[in-house]
C-alpha cells in the first residue's frame, strides 16, 4: 500500500480500524486530545464514560463477552491512574485489553509537570507490558503489538502511554512496515509423548478423579475438547467461579463451582479424589484452602499454558504446558473407558444429603432472600441471559443458583474481586453482544461504586436490565464479621438512596420488590421495557452465603447453613 504521512493521533485511529477495532470506552482530557480531535474522522464508536474507571471495566466486559481485544482511552495524570484498579482486575483475570493513555509532552516527562505521572511504572506489574511512545513513528508498531501481547498466549491487559508530542507529530504511516518483529505467544508444545504418556496412565488407573475446570477452557475456546475429555473419562467436573459456562450447569457430569463457597458435595468429592485434572485453573486459595491438606490422596495433572502456573501453588505429578483445544484431543484417544458408577453414586449420594438447589429446598417463611431472585432470575430468562455481577454475597448466589450453559455468559471480577465492576462491564457485554439479554446483579454497596455510569447506558441508548440485591450491608465482609468477629458489624451498615427514583432521575424505568410474591411479575414487567430497566429487590438483611470455608482453613472443614430446609448438616 502506498506509504502516506499522517499525525500520530490519526495513526492510533487508523491502527484501531484496522485491527478491527468497533468500540472505544473513554474520557478526554488535555493530553490526550489531539487523538479526540482526530477520532472525528474515523468510524470507530466512541463511548463516553463518566469515570476512566468505568472505561476500563467497559473494555473488560467486552473482552469477556466477546473474545477480542477491549480498548479503553483517557488522559494523562488522574485520568490514568482510574484505571489502574480495571486494569488489574483484567490482569488477575486474564481479560485481553489495550489501555492507551495520552502523556505530557515527552521534554516535560521527569518535571513533575501539570497532570504528569509515571504511568507506565505505576502499572508494570499489572500489565503483561506497556509503552511509553516519545515518537510519532512509533505508534502504529507499539499498538500492533500492543494487540498481539493482549490476545495472546495468557490473554492479559497491555498499556500504551503516547506523549502528547508524538500525537502532534507526524510521520509516513506504513502499515505492513509496523508488523509486529517478535512473536509473543508460547510456541510449544511443551510437553512430550512420555509426559502425555503418564497422564493417560493416571487416568485410566484413577478410581475417583475430578476434572477442575477453569476460566482457561473459555479462554481457549476447548468447551468441547473438555466435554469430549469428561464423557470419554467418565470423570465428574467441578468448576471455578470463572470457569462457570465452560461446562454445562446440566450435564450429569457436572458437579458444580468448588472453593469457598462452592458446593459441599463437590469439595467433598476433591478431598476424596485419587486424581485431579486441573484444565486451565491456577489453584487458587479460594479454591484450595488449607493446601496441606488439599487432596490428600490425590496425585495431579495440571493442563496450563502459562508455565509459571505450574507447581506455584499445589505440586502436582504430570505438568502438560500447551493450549487446552489442541493438547486434550490427543489424549482422548488413549482414554480407556471405565466403570466408575460407583464414584458418581458416591458424588450423588452427596447431592441429596444437601438438598440439592432447587426451589424446593429454599425457605419460603414470608422474608425475600437473595437466593429467590436469583432463582427466579435464571427462571424468566431460561438461563440465557448474560449476568454480569458485582463483588459479594450475591456474586456467590449467582454462582450456586443461576444454571449456566454456554460460555462467557457469566462475567465477574474473580482474582481481584473488584466491587463496582458490574454496571460498567455490562455496558462492554451489551455493546459486544448488542442482541443477547443483559442483566446487571450487584448489590447495593458495589452499585454505588460506578452508579455514575447510568448516564452512559442512557446516553447510548442501550437495553440493559439492573437488579440490585440490597440487603442494607456491605453483605459479604458483614457476614466475616458476623463469623469471625463476635457480631461487631464494624462500617458494614449501609444507607443507600431509594434506587428506584435514582433510575427515574437518569429516565429509567425502576421498581422496588420487597415481598417473595412480587418477584415474578416484576422481573416481567422489567423484561418488558424496551431500554434500560432498575429493580432494588431488598433481601433479607442478615443472610449468609452458605457453606463457607473459612480462609486458610481445610477444605472439607465447611460452615454449614443451620436451617434444615435449605442444606443438612449431614453431608460434611
Amino acid at each position: 500500500m502506498p506509504k502516506t504521512k499522517k499525525s500520530g493521533a490519526e495513526i492510533i485511529w487508523e491502527c484501531l480500524e484496522r485491527l478491527g477495532v468497533e468500540y472505544v470506552f473513554g474520557y478526554p482530557g488535555g493530553a490526550i486530545l489531539p487523538a479526540y480531535d482526530a477520532m472525528t474522522r474515523y468510524g470507530v464508536h466512541h463511548v463516553l464514560v463518566r469515570h476512566e474507571q468505568g472505561a476500563t471495566h467497559m473494555a473488560d466486559g467486552y473482552a469477556r463477552a466477546s473474545g477480542r481485544v477491549g480498548v479503553a482511552l483517557a488522559t494523562s495524570g488522574p485520568g490514568a491512574t482510574n484505571m489502574v484498579t480495571g486494569i488489574a482486575t483484567a490482569m488477575m483475570d486474564s481479560s485481553p485489553i489495550v489501555c492507551i493513555t495520552g502523556q505530557v509532552g515527552s521534554k516535560l516527562i521527569g518535571s513533575d509537570a501539570f497532570q504528569e505521572t509515571d504511568i507506565t511504572g505505576i502499572t508494570l506489574p499489572i500489565t503483561k507490558h506497556n509503552y511509553l511512545v516519545t515518537r510519532a513513528q512509533d505508534v502504529a508498531p507499539s499498538l500492533r503489538e500492543a494487540f498481539q501481547i493482549a490476545s495472546s498466549s495468557r490473554p492479559g491487559p497491555v498499556l500504551v502511554d503516547i506523549t502528547k508530542d508524538a500525537q502532534n507529530g507526524s510521520c509516513e504511516f506504513d502499515w505492513e512496515a509496523a508488523a509486529p518483529q517478535r512473536q509473543h505467544f508460547v510456541r510449544g508444545p511443551f510437553y512430550n509423548k512420555t509426559q502425555l504418556a503418564e497422564a493417560l496412565e493416571l487416568i485410566n488407573q484413577a478410581k475417583r478423579p475430578v476434572i477442575l475446570a477453569g476460566h482457561g477452557i473459555i479462554l481457549s475456546g476447548s468447551e468441547q475438547e473438555v466435554l469430549a475429555f469428561a464423557e470419554a473419562a467418565c470423570t465428574p467436573v467441578a468448576l471455578t467461579l470463572l470457569g462457570i459456562g465452560a461446562f454445562p450447569a446440566s450435564h450429569p457430569l457436572c458437579l458444580g463451582m468448588m472453593g469457598m463457597h462452592g458446593e459441599a458435595w463437590v469439595n467433598k468429592a476433591i478431598q476424596e479424589s485419587d486424581l485431579l485434572i486441573a484444565l486451565g485453573m491456577r489453584f487458587d486459595d479460594r479454591v484450595t484452602g488449607n493446601l496441606k491438606t488439599y487432596a490428600p490422596t490425590a496425585k495431579k495433572i495440571h493442563i496450563e499454558i502459562d508455565r509459571a502456573e505450574i507447581n506455584k501453588n499445589v505440586h502436582v505429578d504430570v505438568p502438560l504446558i500447551g493450549d487446552l483445544r489442541e493438547l486434550l484431543p490427543q489424549l482422548v484417544p488413549g482414554v480407556k473407558r471405565m466403570d466408575r458408577s460407583d464414584w458418581l453414586s458416591s458424588i450423588d449420594k452427596s447431592k441429596q444429603d444437601s438438598a440439592v438447589r432447587d426451589i424446593q429446598s429454599l425457605p419460603d417463611d414470608g422474608h425475600l432472600y437473595a437466593a429467590h431472585v436469583i432463582h427466579e432470575l435464571w427462571r424468566e430468562t431460561n438461563g440465557d441471559a448474560i449476568i454480569v455481577t458485582d463483588v459479594g454475597q450475591h456474586q456467590m448466589w449467582e454462582a450456586q443458583y443461576y444454571r449456566h450453559e454456554k460460555p462467557r455468559t457469566l462475567i465477574t471480577s474473580g482474582g481481584l474481586g473488584t466491587m463496582g465492576f458490574a454496571l460498567p462491564a455490562a455496558i462492554g457485554a451489551k455493546f459486544a453482544n448488542p442482541k443477547a439479554e443483559v442483566w446487571v446483579v450487584a448489590g447495593d454497596g458495589g452499585f454505588q461504586m460506578t452508579m455514575a455510569e447510568l448516564a452512559t447506558i442512557v446516553q447510548e441508548k442501550i437495553e440493559i436490565k439492573i437488579a440490585i440485591v440490597n440487603n442494607g450491608y456491605l453483605g459479604m465482609v458483614r457476614q466475616w464479621q458476623e463469623f469471625f468477629y463476635d457480631g461487631r458489624y464494624s462500617s458494614t451498615p449501609l444507607w443507600s438512596p431509594n434506587f428506584q427514583k435514582l433510575a427515574e432521575a437518569f429516565g429509567i424505568p425502576g421498581f422496588t420488590v420487597n415481598t417473595r410474591p412480587d418477584v415474578i411479575p416484576t422481573l416481567r414487567a422489567a423484561r418488558r421495557q424496551r431500554g434500560p430497566a432498575l429493580i432494588d429487590f431488598q433481601v433479607e438483611q442478615e443472610d449468609s452465603v452458605f457453606p463457607m470455608v473459612p480462609a486458610g482453613a481445610d477444605l472439607h472443614a465447611m460452615i454449614r447453613r443451620p436451617n434444615p430446609l435449605v442444606e443438612r448438616a449431614t453431608d460434611v
